[in-house]
C-alpha cells in the first residue's frame, strides 16, 4: 500500500529532511544541482505545505511535492528561477493579487516509485485538488518537458506572456522548462476530462482508501489530505 499525506510543512520537520534528501538524490542522479526549489528556506515556512508519498509505516519516501504560497516573507522559487532570464516574472506575480497565488514545486519521484507505475500524474492530481483548501486563486509551476503533458492534463495552461512563449532554458543550458498557471483553482476550467474528475473525487474524499489503476495494474493508495484544520 502507498500512503500520499499532505500537511503543514511546520507540523512534520522530520518527513520534510527525509523528502529534501529524497529530492536532492534524484535530481543529483540526472545531473542538476542548481535548482531554486532545492532550497530549504521554506522548512519553517507556516505557508508552505508539503505533500508526501510514502509506505504506509512512513519510513520510506518514494516521492513528493510541496505548495508554496506566495509571502511578504518569502517568494516563489520560479521567481527567483525565471527572474535570472526575464525579470518581468516579478511584475506578473504580484499583478496576481495580494499573496492569492502559490507554486506547486519541488516534485520528485523516486527510481522505486517509477517501478511501481507511480508517476507524476498522481502527484499532479494531489496537488491541485488540495490547493483549494489553502486560500488562493492561482497554481503556478515550472516544469520540466517529461512533465508538461500531465501538468495540461490537470489543469496548467502555459504563461505565454514570459520568456520565449512560456518556455526558458533551465536548469541549465541544454535543458528546457515550461511556466505554467491555473488561473481559477476551485473551478479548473482547463482540466482535461478523467484528471478532472479524479480531481474532484479527491477533494471528496480527503482522507481515505481507493484503488488506482496505473500501468502497472491497480494499486491500493491511502490518502491523508485533509488541511482544514491548520489554516
Amino acid at each position: 500500500m502507498i500512503k500520499i499525506r499532505a500537511f503543514k510543512v511546520t507540523e512534520d520537520p522530520a518527513a520534510c529532511l527525509r523528502y529534501i534528501k529524497g529530492h536532492h538524490m534524484v535530481l543529483e542522479s540526472y545531473g542538476v544541482t542548481k535548482v531554486t526549489s532545492l532550497n530549504a528556506d521554506w522548512i519553517g515556512d507556516p505557508d508552505t505545505y508539503a505533500i508526501i508519498v510514502e509506505s504506509e509505516d512512513g519510513t520510506k519516501v518514494y516521492g513528493g511535492g510541496r505548495i508554496q504560497i506566495k509571502s511578504k516573507q518569502l517568494r516563489m522559487p520560479l521567481e527567483d528561477a525565471i527572474a535570472i532570464l526575464d525579470d518581468r516574472i516579478y511584475a506578473y506575480t504580484e499583478n496576481l493579487g495580494n499573496y492569492q497565488v502559490a507554486e506547486f514545486c519541488g516534485l520528485w519521484n523516486s527510481k522505486e516509485a517509477a517501478g511501481y507505475g507511480i508517476g507524476s500524474i498522481y502527484m499532479g492530481r494531489v496537488g491541485v485538488a488540495i490547493s483549494n483548501q489553502l486560500n488562493i486563486q492561482y497554481l503556478m509551476a515550472l516544469c520540466s518537458p517529461g512533465t508538461l503533458r500531465n501538468c495540461l492534463k490537470v489543469g496548467f495552461e502555459v504563461v505565454k506572456e514570459l520568456g520565449n512563449n512560456g518556455t526558458f532554458y533551465y536548469p541549465k543550458e541544454d535543458l528546457t522548462a515550461t511556466a505554467l498557471i491555473i488561473r481559477d483553482i476551485e473551478n479548473i476550467p482547463s482540466a482535461q476530462g478523467i484528471e478532472k474528475e479524479a480531481i474532484l473525487r479527491l477533494r471528496e474524499n480527503l482522507n481515505g482508501y481507493a484503488n488506482e489503476k496505473g500501468p502497472k495494474g491497480e494499486m491500493e493508495f491511502m490518502y491523508d489530505l485533509n488541511l482544514v484544520h491548520e489554516k
